[in-house]
């Protein structure tokens, strides 16, 4: 889940282009207002009738986030749809899902991101073992097969390891097939450091190959690429993200329903 373009799309973009892309948001940001608060409240009339959630079973939802943001770099500039779905087994916990990110606007002369993500979890203790297919379709790929594995098409394979105890969160995740660009890596380290009153507040370190997560620059090191924090309460959560290779930084609000 949560993956971002790559080819044409991670190129520096020069002033002139800039500037069409700035005229461009101020244009769309009275539609794009309009089409959240719609969003927002279709969501909250159906909150209502939300039950206590199964641990087995399946699982629907979705997110209404406003910066699509993933391991330390934004991901355009539009509020999107996240919706998810997902089948749990019961005794074994066994996880089947698909996730997806689709842009409510797009810039000018390109259209609008859309990925859509399967991904296979299982659980041991407090490690979890993960499968991920990222597909996003666009111009910059060879192609928009979803099932083409190819080094410069639409998707990209990842198996991550996990692990969550108490207050602390690890990650380590490599790309093994399809565009994975030179087998990318990303690490992350997370710790809770705040519960109380309903708030909880988390750190986050992450650090990953420039070639992906930091593609704007040109590197091909292993750097620091993640540095934030977010605060949630109830459906909601505020994320503060630095990336300290880009020098970009952004914030971004989550409701979740």
């Amino acid at each position: 889940m949560r993956k971002f373009f790559y080819g044409s799309k991670n190129n520096t973009t020069n002033e002139h282009t800039q500037l069409k892309k700035n005229r461009t948001r101020s244009k769309a940001m009275k539609k794009t207002t309009k089409v959240l608060s719609l969003a927002v409240a279709l969501f909250a009339g159906l909150s209502g009738t939300a039950q206590a959630a199964d641990p087995t079973g399946f699982k629907i939802g979705t997110d209404l986030v406003t910066s699509y943001v993933w391991r330390g770099s934004a991901i355009g500039d539009s509020p999107a749809l996240q919706p998810a779905l997902s089948y749990t087994f019961k005794d074994s916990g066994f996880v089947l899902g698909a996730w997806g990110s689709y842009a409510i606007t797009s810039n000018s002369g390109s259209s609008r991101y859309q990925e859509t993500d399967f991904y296979a979890t299982l659980p041991v203790g407090p490690f979890s073992l993960t499968v991920t297919d990222y597909y996003i379709p666009s111009a910059s790929f060879s192609g928009s097969d979803a099932f083409s594995f190819k080094n410069d098409g639409p998707n990209n394979a990842e198996v991550s390891l996990a692990y969550a105890q108490d207050n602390l969160s690890l990650l380590a995740a490599i790309n093994f097939a399809g565009n994975h660009l030179d087998h990318a890596k990303y690490i992350e380290g997370g710790y809770k450091v705040y519960d109380k009153d309903g708030y909880s507040a988390k750190v986050v370190l992450g650090a990953g190959n420039e070639v992906e997560y930091a593609a704007s620059t040109g590197g091909t090191g292993f750097k620091i690429v993640n540095v934030g924090f977010s605060v949630s309460k109830d459906r909601y959560t505020g994320s503060y993200t630095y990336n300290p290779d880009t020098k970009l930084a952004n914030f971004a609000l989550m409701a979740s329903f």
